[in-house]
């Protein structure tokens, strides 16, 4: 479950820190209105390599509506099946 702090709440940060655990970011705001996310180290990595993996999935999806698809019969045929 997320947290959500005012950002005056970083003058005690331990407790923020302490709040901020794999999977629960704190989110935190500035005059009521959401501002900045403090997140687990490990949570940044995981979002990091999806965003990278949702982007070359595009780029292939791209590159087949352009040049168009590979047939079954020529993957396999490729890989020698």
């Amino acid at each position: 479950m997320s947290k959500i702090r005012p950002v005056s709440d970083l003058r005690n940060y331990n407790d923020v820190l302490n709040a901020c655990k794999e999977g629960s970011p704190v989110y935190l705001t500035k005059k009521g209105r959401g501002k900045y996310v403090l997140m687990d180290i490990e949570d940044y990595e995981k979002m990091k390599a999806t965003l990278k993996l949702v982007a070359h999935i595009e780029e292939g999806e791209k590159s087949a509506r352009e040049e168009g698809w590979i047939s079954m019969d020529a993957i396999e045929s490729a890989l020698g099946l």
